[in-house]
């Protein structure tokens, strides 16, 4: 029930942020549209926000929970000089990382898009772009620092809405700022990046009076490398590897991509951006959740306990993320269409859109059951299991779209991310399997089946019987059938699974929910 609850905390606010985001999304779709203009700004975002999987949601963040609940359950003072002397060193750190994107922000450009040196302006632009953007990544990472810290103490809520910052801050400027600089001989889209630089500073800030509400006001610490802070950054290193590999896989897609069609970078991350809808919601805030029970249960030698948490997430992340793969993957192209087809955002972008989605969709289970087996080995101080598998599926994944994208295109590159996050999902179970003496009935059991038949039989019905004429319908008729037929895939799943056997599951998560929102 903990986990629950928890979980449901964040996954509430997540899904404003993650509602905020697609409006941003649908913002610059009507204004910029899916063009080289946007390929711009997406290559110069992805830079300091490739190393955020470092420093900010992935390895650091993994590292310093554990560490963190273990400083606070000695003393106070020691968890707040753990938490000021990591602040100070994390600032250092990546205030010299992004000095160094601004200084070598054109040659960044060219071995991330090298395709972009022929086009001049487009250049110019993602090499103006990444410099704005460039402090990015230290306002997220402190902003990571502060949500592990919230997050350690059981406040889930206003840590996971932080992210809605960012997006608020990219949607006024794109609206109050793109007419400014047009008028002024700037091109519009620098309101994007500006858009970017002041939502990640929003987000840190947002987190900062939480953070002295729970006496964690800054102090300048006596020693900075102590032994804690040592332990995070040990603990950390291992995910140096993990992450070289990432970089030279993100950029060997990024270059493909940029390499294919006008466009098709564009359409990536729009497909990208909705895919990340429930793996923001649902499977960030289970793993989040899994990272604070298991840890907390493992600390204290309580194994049964870490165990019956991890099991209980495991099976929390299926029972959710399953009806999110039918709707997405089913009605991949009603979804587009209604949420990006307007302005310079035209039909055959929305084809090539929810081909991409459909790609992303049937990856969504290994994402859930990546988002929580990883932070569970850091908890159990096995770095190197998920920094293999990463290294290991990332190879796979490099060889598939190196040797495919050139037969299929641009959505071949989808493809290749979801076989390679299955692989890591499986090749860290089997490991997690051995580490923890796990039978294979933890991870394919009864239950688990009843969840595959309730969303196989939902997908059935939507293919054969809930599909109409969606295209030339208005738009308030689209809104009103694609409601109808996202209502009916959860209706329908429930009542299979509910029959199947598992009333008393699906009673408590509905009960949890509705007491949540009832409260919020």
């Amino acid at each position: 029930m903990s986990i629950i609850r928890s979980t449901i905390v964040m996954a509430i606010a997540t899904f404003f942020s993650r509602i905020l985001g697609l409006i941003r999304e649908q913002v610059m779709a009507a204004y910029f549209g899916a063009s080289g203009v946007t390929d711009a700004f997406l290559v110069a975002y992805r830079i300091p926000n490739l190393l955020r999987d470092l420093f900010a949601e992935g390895a650091f963040s993994s590292a310093f929970v554990p560490t963190f609940m273990e400083a606070n359950q000695e003393s106070q003072e020691k968890s707040k000089e753990l938490l000021w002397s990591l602040f100070w060193l994390l600032a250092l750190i990546t205030g010299v990382i992004c000095l160094g994107i601004m200084i070598f922000a054109p040659e960044l450009i060219k071995l991330f898009a090298p395709a972009f040196s022929q086009d001049p302006e487009k250049f110019e632009l993602t090499v103006n772009l990444t410099r704005i953007m460039s402090p990015f990544l230290m306002f997220v990472s402190l902003a990571a620092l502060f949500m592990g810290v919230l997050n350690s103490l059981k406040v889930f809520f206003i840590p996971a809405l932080a992210p809605a910052s960012y997006n608020v801050m990219s949607i006024l400027c794109m609206l109050g700022l793109s007419g400014v600089l047009a008028a002024n001989g700037h091109h519009p889209i620098y309101s994007l990046g500006i858009g970017a630089l002041l939502g990640g500073f929003m987000q840190a800030v947002v987190q900062i009076p939480l953070i002295y509400k729970k006496g964690f006001k800054p102090i300048w610490p006596k020693i900075f490398w102590n032994v804690r802070s040592k332990k995070v950054f040990k603990s950390l290193g291992p995910g140096l590897f993990g992450f070289a590999a990432t970089q030279i896989n993100i950029l060997i897609t990024t270059i493909l991509a940029t390499g294919t069609v006008v466009g098709a970078t564009s359409w990536l991350n729009y497909s990208f951006r909705l895919f990340q809808l429930p793996v923001g919601i649902l499977s960030v805030s289970i793993g989040n959740s899994n990272l604070v029970h298991f840890s907390e249960a493992w600390k204290k030698g309580d194994e049964k306990g870490a165990k019956s948490a991890l099991q209980s997430s495991y099976y929390l992340s299926f029972v959710t993320i399953m009806p999110a793969l039918v709707i997405l993957y089913c009605l991949s192209d009603e979804i587009v269409n209604l949420i990006f087809e307007r302005g310079r955002f035209d039909h055959l972008s929305t084809i090539n859109t929810a081909e991409a989605l459909r790609m992303y969709a049937l990856g969504l289970p290994f994402y859930g059951l990546y988002k929580i087996l990883v932070p569970t080995f850091y908890a159990l101080d096995r770095q190197k299991v998920p920094v293999m598998a990463s290294i290991f599926s990332i190879g796979f994944n490099i060889l598939f779209c190196l040797l495919l994208t050139p037969v299929f295109g641009f959505k071949i590159l989808a493809l290749g991310t979801t076989l390679s996050v299955c692989l890591n999902s499986l090749i860290l179970s089997w490991a997690l399997k051995s580490n923890l003496s796990l039978s294979l009935g933890f991870f394919f059991n009864p239950r688990i089946v009843k969840v595959l038949v309730a969303s196989s039989f939902s997908a059935l019905v939507v293919e054969t019987l809930l599909k109409v004429d969606f295209f030339n319908q208005p738009f308030l008729s689209k809104c009103i059938y694609l409601a109808a037929q996202i209502s009916c895939v959860g209706v329908l799943f429930l009542s299979v699974l509910m029959l199947l056997g598992e009333r008393a599951a699906v009673n408590a998560l509905l009960l949890k929910v509705t007491s949540k929102f009832r409260r919020k």
